[in-house]
């Protein structure tokens, strides 16, 4: 891999050179072109020049920066933006090292591996590594990454160090009119038949996480370069409309669920909770009916003689009448 970006770690008084690797393959994922529906040629975005009216090469694009909301646009160069008093150009200065439960995963973006720049950097490198997987804490820092500064976190994975950069606070948007507009009350038994369901879950299979929407359009793309029709494999389908019986969903979906790994759909749940209550009673009540025959049973089997030998064992005893 080729680096896309080369700075140093400031740790304390250490500081620990690095080159940062793209972790993420976004060419592997679908995309299309546009194209003219009437003839199939290709729509392309042509860089014009809004003054001249002109197509311009690459070599002609620069920068600029439209402060406020005006029309007015200030060129900035290379020199301009290397000129920038900010230390996190160069640098990623750690501020902070915190759990990494306490980042707000909606702030996650763009991951990086951080490999050595030097073969010096080699021990405080692992050294850092091995403090934040003894400690189990991330890395917190800012660091100016293509022209722009960013908030990002260090964190150890699988003996190298990566680097996810974060978006700043503000960039997080409030949750204005996505919650419920009425309160909804969710009963006990129902959030323990979720939890039965969460539970009938199995583990995630190589098939779970395999593109097959890519799959399915290559297919397609396939079948009309081949004058022919797209062959799918029928997969089940899945229920839709609107959930009536929210109980009776669940219900459902745990012996759906037990059905697909081949278990038995009826046995009772993990949890007691699938159902609204009822079968967790009628159960208790079914061992209560059977403890008491059991108990009548063992006390009918008892022989007079037993009794009175237990009744004058006790008697004597305690100087008490047993019973």
């Amino acid at each position: 891999m080729r680096p896309t970006a080369k700075f140093s770690i400031s740790f304390g008084l250490v500081t620990i050179p690095v080159a940062a690797y793209n972790a993420t393959d976004s060419s592997t994922s679908v995309s299309f072109v546009r194209i003219h529906t009437a003839d199939g040629g290709r729509v392309r975005n042509q860089p014009v020049c809004s003054l001249e009216g002109v197509e311009i090469t690459p070599d002609e694009i620069g920068r600029g920066y439209r402060p406020g909301d005006g029309d007015t646009v200030v060129p900035l160069s290379d020199a301009d933006l290397d000129a920038l008093p900010l230390p996190t150009a160069k640098t990623l200065t750690i501020l902070a090292f915190v759990a990494g439960g306490d980042i707000d995963p909606l702030q996650m973006g763009k991951g990086y591996y951080l490999g050595i720049d030097s073969p010096a950097a080699a021990k405080p490198y692992v050294l850092l590594r091995e403090a934040m997987e003894r400690h189990q804490r991330v890395g917190l820092g800012k660091i100016a990454l293509h022209g722009r500064e960013t908030l990002a976190m260090i964190r150890p994975m699988a003996g190298a160090l990566v680097m996810q950069v974060l978006l700043w606070p503000h960039q997080i948007r409030p949750m204005d009119g996505v919650l419920p507009e009425r309160p909804v009350e969710v009963h006990a038994n129902e959030v323990e038949a979720a939890e039965t369901l969460m539970d009938s879950y199995g583990e995630l299979s190589e098939d779970d996480v395999h593109d097959h929407y890519r799959e399915a359009l290559e297919e397609i793309v396939a079948a009309k370069l081949a004058h022919r029709e797209p062959h799918f494999d029928t997969g089940q389908e899945q229920p839709a409309g609107q959930v009536r019986d929210l109980m009776a969903a669940l219900q459902d979906s745990v012996r759906a669920a037990r059905r697909s790994r081949g278990e038995d759909e009826d046995a009772e749940p993990a949890r007691g909770a699938a159902g609204s209550g009822r079968g967790t009673k009628k159960s208790a009540a079914r061992k209560t009916a059977a403890k008491k025959t059991a108990e009548g049973k063992a006390a009918a089997g008892k022989s007079p003689a037993k009794k009175t030998a237990a009744a004058k064992k006790t008697s004597g005893r305690g100087g008490r009448r047993a019973g």
